[in-house]
């Protein structure tokens, strides 16, 4: 149906977010990237919008949520190994961002997370889809 996605966030300072992301070894697609906005690439066809708040304001009439004291979503991205997952969390901590929860090991998925700079959560797990059960 989809052929791709891109998820829209707001965010206080496009330099600070784009050196945080940049530090997590990700690039910003510049056919899409200015002062108002940047085009995060996360994956084939998987993209962030982050959007400087006043201009992600003109999207919606409701009020920007601050991810800093309510959950509005949670990103949850797969990576290859646990030892992937260790490692981004500990990049994305030294850049700046923080550890809103421990990781978890459910065996067959081992799961852990950061909030970027402006407190989007971002879970990122691997999973042995061999080992998961039939059905969840």
């Amino acid at each position: 149906m989809f052929k791709q996605i891109f998820v829209n966030l707001p965010i206080k300072d496009m330099a600070r977010s784009q050196a945080f992301f940049k530090s997590l070894g990700l690039t910003f697609n510049p056919q899409f990237t200015n002062e108002q906005g940047a085009c995060l690439e996360l994956g084939e066809n998987l993209f962030a919008m982050l959007l400087v708040e006043p201009f992600f304001q003109g999207f919606t009439r409701l009020p920007i949520s601050d991810a800093k004291k309510a959950t509005e979503v949670l990103i949850a991205l797969p990576l290859d190994s646990r030892e992937q997952v260790d490692a981004l969390v500990a990049k994305a901590v030294a850049a700046g961002g923080t550890t809103p929860n421990a990781p978890v090991d459910h065996g067959f998925m081992y799961q852990h997370g950061f909030a970027d700079l402006d407190g989007h959560q971002w879970e990122v797990f691997w999973m042995d889809m061999n080992a998961a059960p039939a059905q969840m």
